[in-house]
């Protein structure tokens, strides 16, 4: 049962998709993860619904799998709500692997999906207040504000309009690695630039339009160094996919030829550290487990998909992942090394800032993405002989980093 595979992948656009409920959405990314893996819903043996905004935002608390499941039609096995913040899709992925892994079934199925545009806008800034430790707010603040002391914000580099106290945050990681390490204002904005040109060739991303550095730059701040082009939008979507194991792989002969193997799959929390200790990072640590158990090494390493909420996060994860060393994940990028075609291309997908970020269904896109591009069918975004992928997803905070990180590692 040690070998697990990746046989069908769905998603739906990314966007403001005001049209579409949130059962719409699951059910086109779940019938086109059937379809791809040439199975039937009779063929899914369990499986894991991942959403963090279902109970706030379309009051369906409680039980929103085994509701979005019945609607679609998979019933009689056992189905599992999932809410791991920013993480719940992999989550929900992870959990798919390791009952494959036990032998509960054969085919095991893991979805996410979020309908995060509504009519009231308040309801949706407030969905993130949970996404830390409620009872400790100010202290969880005074914590996180202090990374970015000692670098004073220049005048009108702060918008004026409400946004979410955690883009204050981001903005305090931010500052905290250009004090640091020389990390420029410029160089996060390189990120931001390359995963809008990525997203131009991604189908299913909210936005599709190139920017230069210098119009990423002169975009709206949001807080110094971020500007509204480096960070994520509000997004709708749905993402889906399907998984078995060896004995399931017999059974799907039509997806043989075209499955992506498991590597790893990791999921946890950290450890008590202090921000000088950047080896004990919980990405890090996570990254380090998946390689082991991979039996691979980052050289190994030929394309990645990170959590970007901001474009910040490219750089951070690359660091942590160790694609680049610590501090030099802004210069790599300003070089173009995680350009397609560059070093290490990261988020060809076009990242969240681009793509879009249905908190729920992030992860699982992503791993769509890293699919699509093991399997050669990715287009003008295509990584060249791409055979090893990394892929890491980050949800909630927790102390000075996320509460939860999982790492996947797959293979063609």
């Amino acid at each position: 049962m040690s070998n697990i595979y990746v046989v069908g992948v769905g998603m739906t656009q990314f966007g403001r998709l005001l049209d579409k409920s949130i059962y719409d959405l699951v059910d086109e990314a779940v019938g086109l993860a059937i379809k791809d893996a040439g199975c039937t819903t009779g063929d899914i043996g369990t499986a894991f619904y991942a959403g963090a905004t279902n109970g706030a935002l379309q009051g369906q608390t409680c039980i929103p799998g085994p509701i979005a499941m019945r609607r679609k039609g998979i019933t009689g096995i056992p189905v599992y709500s999932v809410e791991n913040a920013c993480a719940s899709g992999s989550s929900a992925f992870n959990l798919a692997v390791q009952a494959l892994k036990a032998g509960s079934c054969n085919v095991a199925l893991a979805v996410g999906a979020e309908k995060m545009n509504v009519a009231d806008k308040s309801k949706m800034f407030a969905i993130f207040d949970g996404g830390w430790d409620v009872s400790t707010v100010e202290q969880n603040k005074e914590i996180l504000f202090a990374l970015g002391e000692g670098i004073t914000p220049p005048p009108g580099s702060i918008s004026e309009r409400p946004y979410s106290v955690f883009m204050d945050v981001y903005a305090a990681f931010c500052r905290n690695h250009m004090k640091r390490y020389g990390t420029t204002q410029r160089q996060i904005a390189a990120v931001a630039a390359k995963n809008h040109q990525n997203s131009v060739y991604n189908p299913l991303s909210q936005y599709r339009d190139p920017f230069t550095i210098e119009q990423v730059l002169a975009s709206p701040p949001i807080t110094y160094p971020l500007t509204m082009m480096m960070c994520s939008p509000i997004s709708d979507g749905a993402a889906a996919v399907v998984l078995c194991n060896e004995d399931g792989l017999k059974s799907l002969k039509h997806a043989a030829n075209r499955a992506v193997k498991v590597l790893a799959s990791v999921v946890q929390v950290g450890v008590e550290r202090t921000i000088d200790e950047p080896e004990k990072i919980i990405s890090h640590l996570a990254a380090k487990k998946a390689y082991e158990l991979a039996g691979v090494s980052p050289s190994d390493v030929d394309v990645a998909e990170v959590h970007d909420a901001t474009a910040m996060g490219e750089i951070l994860n690359a660091e942590s992942l160790m694609l680049v060393p610590f501090g030099e994940g802004g210069p790599a990028a300003e070089r173009g090394d995680f350009t397609v075609g560059g070093r290490i291309p990261i988020n060809p997908s076009g990242g969240l800032e681009s793509k879009g970020h249905p908190i729920g269904a992030t992860g699982l896109g992503q791993i769509h993405e890293l699919v699509t591009q093991l399997r050669g069918e990715a287009g003008h975004r295509q990584v060249d002989q791409a055979r090893i992928a990394i892929h890491e997803n980050g949800g909630g905070l927790y102390g000075i980093e996320e509460a939860v990180v999982a790492v996947n590692i797959l293979a063609k």
